[in-house]
């Protein structure tokens, strides 16, 4: 059984849900397990800290979790065209990672949800990538082969999939969303087995 950690921030939601769907694609696929975490709030005052068990939704991630794990899809609402603070903190608390070479060879893929169309999707998902990359991770793309990528009319794009949440974040997601998160989760999955193999 491949551990497919799905690790998230989420202010308002939507990127809780693209999470929720990316986890049905992964368990779609034989012998796959969507282990979904997250990361607690931080605050620009000064840290925050926080229960180790959040009071809803699912737990905190460790660094146990993405050492584990075979594969990983890494998910952020939009910030100024950059990942939310929250997962970069916990991002940069990586390094013993980094010196063992735990990720090395790892596929990823990274999501993202925005308050606008054009409210930095592809530049939030490249943020993401940056420290994959440096951790020696396979980045995994979202191929025009996905029909959905073509039909959709608000987010999806060859980096990773989005969402288009609106200026009050309340957009749900749409069809072509859902359908496009499966699908990162699928090929995910796929590609964590052929590496395996």
């Amino acid at each position: 059984m491949l551990k497919i950690l799905i690790l998230y921030y989420s202010r308002f939601g939507a990127v809780a849900q693209m999470a929720n769907e990316i986890a049905r694609g992964v368990e779609s696929v034989p012998n796959s397990e969507a282990i979904i975490r997250t990361v607690p709030p931080v605050s620009p005052v000064t840290e925050a800290s926080e229960d180790s068990i959040p009071a809803s939704g699912p737990p905190y991630v460790t660094l146990e979790d993405l050492q584990s794990c075979d594969a990983l899809a890494l998910g952020s609402p939009t910030r100024f065209g950059n990942m939310a603070a929250p997962l970069k903190y916990f991002l940069d608390t990586t390094s013993s990672l980094w010196l063992s070479g735990a990720l090395v060879g790892k596929p990823a893929a990274v999501f993202t949800s925005t308050g606008s169309l054009h409210g930095g999707q592809e530049t939030t998902l490249m943020s993401m990538m940056l420290p994959l990359i440096h951790h020696g991770m396979i980045i995994m793309s979202l191929p025009y082969t996905e029909p959905a990528l073509f039909a959709t009319q608000t987010g999806g794009t060859p980096y990773g999939v989005s969402h288009l949440a609106g200026g009050d974040s309340k957009n749900p997601i749409s069809e072509h969303e859902k359908e496009l998160c499966r699908a990162t989760g699928k090929r995910l999955a796929m590609l964590a087995h052929k590496l395996k193999d």
